[in-house]
């Protein structure tokens, strides 16, 4: 293992019925004014929202509101949400949503207290230290954003999407994870979440880092819970147990402590397919759920024996091969639903430049080996293909 330093500032309170300490919970950090923020609207159908603004007039904690986060969000939105913020002089964001809607919430309240730009953090002309306090009630498990401290955000006039942090002040100062409101999640959503969180683990468990045997145990017995539950939810979308194994193995898998001692992650998966998602808009997770084995059988020889010890204690001792491993993986991805080539999303061969284009970007992509746009095309060409 590395050496390393972990901290994590996020409060988590987890639970039934824990939506309504919320305000009580602003109210101790000194804020007097909060924006709530929110999606397309599900939390007026929940209850979730009834509860907040509740909360919140029972600390005396004013608020205005601004919903309409897309579920990949938009620069666009973020710059004009900024401004409301600025011209209202609130003090700090509430979040209520998935990943998406915490995200905006982290580059708005960067961006808030920020004279410039807010894209000029994720372009990395300036590294941003401050922002307004981040609140969140999660409805949707999946990105782990409610307990780190990045966000990714498209610039839809120029097909990127990217991420950004401002440090420790991007985490959220305390995060409300009642796993009863995504009960009526529909399935895809339950599905994808999984996918995005699973993927997350990949990432680290993946990246190269030697003798990483405790990280590696707990990254395996999140990668079991997940699975385990998420069969559980297609069947029984209101199974308590399940959501509040699957809720939490999605903020652990992302919360840094599966992180410490690596190399921090691989995140070249992420990157390929964000451009995917930047161009069609397809849900985060399946596209991570098309990449991800793309990616795997791409670098074969550089994890074969780490693609073996996962197959054997996730799929049965019975996995001998790395291609094994890959197999059943997309295997699970097919039972539960998910689309497993980029044919899946109507993409075709002759789209698949655009996407390499886009996505080397950045390049080179990756920590355990650094790939270039010809890699990507590669990589891309895989996921087109299924040949996994």
């Amino acid at each position: 293992m590395n050496n390393f330093v972990y901290q994590n500032p996020t409060k988590i309170i987890f639970g039934k019925d824990t939506i309504g300490k919320i305000g009580e919970e602003i109210k101790n950090h000194n804020i007097k004014s909060v924006l709530i923020l929110y999606g397309k609207g599900s939390i007026f159908k929940n209850g979730v929202y009834d509860k907040v603004v509740e909360s919140l007039k029972a600390n005396n904690i004013q608020f205005i509101e601004k919903g309409g986060v897309k579920p990949n969000p938009v620069l666009g939105f973020v710059r004009e949400t900024v401004q409301l913020v600025k011209e209202n002089k609130i003090e700090a964001i509430l979040a209520i949503g998935g990943g998406s809607v915490i995200d905006s919430a982290k580059a708005i309240g960067a961006g808030a207290v920020y004279e410039g730009d807010i894209w000029d953090a994720f372009e990395g002309n300036v590294k941003l230290s401050d922002s307004l306090p981040i609140f969140s009630i999660l409805t949707l498990s999946a990105t782990g954003s409610e307990m780190n401290g990045y966000a990714v955000i498209t610039n839809e006039t120029e097909n990127k999407k990217w991420a950004f942090t401002a440090g420790l002040s991007s985490y959220p100062k305390v995060s409300v994870i009642d796993p009863t409101v995504q009960f009526t999640l529909p399935k895809e959503q339950t599905v994808y979440g999984a996918i995005d969180a699973l993927s997350h683990i990949f990432e680290l468990y993946f990246d190269g880092t030697p003798e990483t045997d405790l990280p590696d145990e707990l990254a395996e017995g999140l990668i079991r819970t997940i699975i385990k539950n998420v069969k559980v939810l297609i069947e029984k979308p209101e199974d308590y147990n399940a959501r509040a194994n699957l809720a939490w193995s999605a903020t652990l898998a992302l919360n840094g402590i599966i992180a410490a001692g690596r190399n921090y992650g691989d995140w070249a998966t992420h990157s390929i397919e964000h451009s995917i998602s930047a161009f069609y808009d397809v849900a985060h997770g399946a596209g991570l759920a098309v990449i991800f084995p793309a990616w795997m059988s791409y670098n074969i020889n550089l994890i074969n024996d780490k693609l073996i010890r996962l197959g054997k204690n996730v799929f049965g001792q019975h996995i001998s091969k790395a291609e094994e491993t890959i197999k059943q993986l997309v295997e699970f991805y097919k039972s539960i639903g998910a689309p497993v080539k980029l044919t899946d999303f109507g993409i075709k061969e002759t789209d698949l430049d655009k996407l390499a284009d886009n996505a080397a970007l950045q390049a080179p992509l990756g920590a355990l080996r650094k790939l270039e746009r010809d890699d990507i095309y590669r990589i891309y060409s895989i996921a087109y293909k299924g040949e996994y």
